[in-house]
């Protein structure tokens, strides 16, 4: 809710720096804030996933050779 407000205070004061106003960029840092707080996390746990794949696979190959 707070993160929420304050992407839509960001967005509102790019949106206003081009001498229009409007609230197209409050709208677009609000959803750019939701998307965010969806992707960065997945983007985690799937590039760990990633690493520790890699690892095993080369701890694997390892103690085979």
């Amino acid at each position: 809710m707070i993160g929420e407000a304050i992407a839509g205070y960001i967005g509102h004061r790019i949106d206003a720096s081009d001498g229009e106003g409007g609230a197209l960029g409050a709208a677009v840092g609000v959803v750019t804030w939701k998307v965010a707080t969806t992707v960065v996390p997945a983007a985690i746990v799937l590039g760990a996933a990633a690493f520790g794949y890699s690892y095993l696979k080369r701890r694997l190959q390892e103690t085979k050779a």
